[in-house]
């Protein structure tokens, strides 16, 4: 209930919308409950009485009532289909920000394939529950409580005896709904499995297309699906048993009616028209009742969809700003990592008390062994992690009493695993700096040695990168890349194996056009290019997440440590290529 609460909490702010609808509903019920009382004074006075000319009139007020019933019965609808979908696109909204506010930890351990589950899936679950599940509940209240006034007024005994079974659907309702929570819940889970599933074969199509692995993925596939299968099956079974026994249900109290009342017409106590009536009434709260098991379908699903979109609403980011947290401009890029210590989990330390110091306009160098904590220092400087000891500053300010957004402006970033979105070149390279002309887009291009190739293509900077980037070589987009970075101009800036996917002539090209912008840049660079860390100002080695070793090339070649073999192991095979 409290689940259900908090998800019409989300359509409380189109209340107009839902009040009309229900306004229109309750127009709708009046005219159902007004058409049988039509009948049953067409049989008492018209018939009895051999009027043919009342026994029009009574047959147009049925007509007419049913136009009107039809009309009021549309605007319901579409009120309460607007107001859903308003809702649902207030859900997607408030997901969408929320995962975007969440820290990198909360998605190193949530799978892609569940997050898009509950944005879609889940959120259509709750759609439903606004749209059908709450008027579908009104109705049955509003409808049950006016045909039993109704039949009261007309034989209390015989209202008594006809609408006795109702406890009973009521409770057969709540044994329906508590059978089918943990089903849809598994449904929702499964569906979600199966998103991922889908997720990673379209993303990973070439390696499975390499390694001939089609046929597994299909069968992996085939069985997901067929789970899926097996548990809608299950609740198809629950559901479908329901609604022969609301059914069932509902024609006991017909039979006693029949029973009963003919009796009391016999006896003169109870007009044929008011059994007819009485028979109308119950027939038109079959229809409310039948719909009690989808009405428990749909609460039960949007219970066990809303549990899951909650989940995401209420994790709250790891990285929160202070309330307090400075706007602290444009820096100088002095940076210095004060015994910073580091856990991605509980297991092993990634970083352990880091200390060093970076002047503005400096570059850094990091070298090591993967898993050695490179990619950790170059996180944890833009706060994409928060540190588990020690401070890092930015011109003697810690970071964390910077507003993220003030911090990250300062700091560009040149990732090792690159993203582009399926849009323009000129789209992906002004990402960063949506307000930048086009004289600096194509100055960024060049400075990356890109511009040559862009301009060579048939669209130009309007040309389409595909899903990932799928239209350009590793090299291209490692340029893209940089390009990007290069023209947020920012004073930090962080390069993670920016030229791992470049050759020999073309990173060369590349390093004259950095060496010349990073002159003014403090600017931290994960390589093993030898170049780079020779021309470096400060070298850090790091083992096992420790820095063991800093300082520059030609002091590090004399300390004859792990810096030494480092490069007399790997860093001069690279030079003899």
């Amino acid at each position: 209930m409290i689940t259900l609460v908090r998800l019409t909490g989300f359509a409380k702010k189109y209340w107009i919308w839902l009040l009309t609808a229900f306004i229109c509903l309750l127009a709708t019920i009046a005219f159902a409950l007004a058409t049988p009382w039509f009948l049953q004074m067409a049989v008492d006075t018209a018939v009895e009485q051999g009027n043919r000319n009342e026994i029009i009139w009574w047959a147009v007020a049925v007509i007419g009532a049913s136009v009107f019933r039809g009309l009021f019965a549309y605007g319901q609808s579409y009120l309460s289909e607007v107001a859903s979908q308003k809702t649902a696109y207030d859900i997607r909204n408030s997901l969408y920000d929320r995962l975007q506010r969440l820290c990198f930890s909360y998605h190193d351990v949530n799978q892609t394939g569940q997050l898009m589950s509950r944005a879609t899936a889940d959120v259509e679950a709750v759609r439903m529950y606004i749209s059908m599940g709450i008027i579908g509940l009104l109705q049955y209240i509003a409808m049950s409580s006016g045909i039993i006034i109704i039949l009261a007024m007309i034989n209390w005994k015989l209202a008594l005896l006809s609408l006795a079974v109702l406890p009973l659907i009521g409770t057969t309702a709540v044994i329906l709904n508590r059978r089918m929570n943990p089903i849809w819940m598994s449904i929702q889970q499964l569906i979600a499995r199966l998103g991922i599933t889908v997720e990673e074969n379209l993303t990973g199509v070439v390696i499975v297309k390499a390694f001939s692995r089609q046929k597994d993925e299909s069968l992996k596939f085939a069985g997901q699906a067929g789970a899926l299968y097996n548990r809608q099956r299950a609740g198809a079974r629950v559901i479908s048993l329901n609604v022969p026994l609301m059914v069932m249900l509902m024609t006991i109290p017909t039979a006693l009616i029949l029973w009963y009342g003919g009796r009391q017409i016999i006896g003169d106590s109870l007009t044929p028209g008011q059994l007819l009536l009485f028979i109308f009434y119950l027939g038109l709260l079959i229809m409310p009742t039948r719909r009690l098991g989808m009405l428990t379908n749909i609460f039960s699903r949007a219970t066990s969809a809303g549990q899951r979109i909650m989940e995401i609403l209420d994790t709250q980011s790891s990285i929160q700003e202070k309330p307090d947290a400075i706007d602290i401009g444009g820096v100088e890029g002095r940076v210095a990592f004060n015994n910073v210590t580091f856990k991605y989990n509980a297991i092993s330390p990634a970083l352990q008390e880091a200390s060093f110091q970076v002047r503005p306009g400096q570059t850094v160098a990091l070298i090591g062994a993967s898993g050695s904590g490179k990619s950790t220092i170059a996180n944890l400087l833009p706060r994409f992690y928060d540190v588990s000891g020690g401070s890092i500053t930015v011109d003697g300010v810690d970071i964390r009493d910077i507003t993220l957004t003030s911090l990250r402006s300062n700091v560009g970033i040149a990732q090792q695993d690159i993203f582009l979105f399926s849009a323009s070149i000129r789209d992906n390279i002004a990402y960063g700096s949506i307000d930048a002309t086009e004289e600096q887009i194509i100055n960024a291009s060049k400075a990356a040695h890109l511009h040559d190739f862009i301009e060579g293509l048939p669209q130009g900077y309007d040309t389409n990168v595909g899903e990932r980037g799928v239209n350009l070589s590793g090299g291209e987009k490692q340029r893209l890349s940089i390009a990007r970075t290069l023209l947020m101009n920012t004073p930090i800036l962080i390069l993670d194996d920016s030229t791992s996917s470049v050759d020999i002539k073309t990173e060369h090209i590349i390093l004259e056009a950095l060496n010349q912008l990073i002159k003014d840049r403090t600017t931290f660079i994960i390589t093993h290019r030898l170049p780079i860390i020779k021309n470096a100002d400060l070298i850090l080695v790091l083992d096992e997440g420790r820095i063991v070793e800093q300082g520059r090339h030609a002091d590090l070649m004399r300390s004859n440590g792990l810096y030494k073999r480092i490069y007399e192991s790997q860093l001069s095979m690279l030079q003899n290529e």
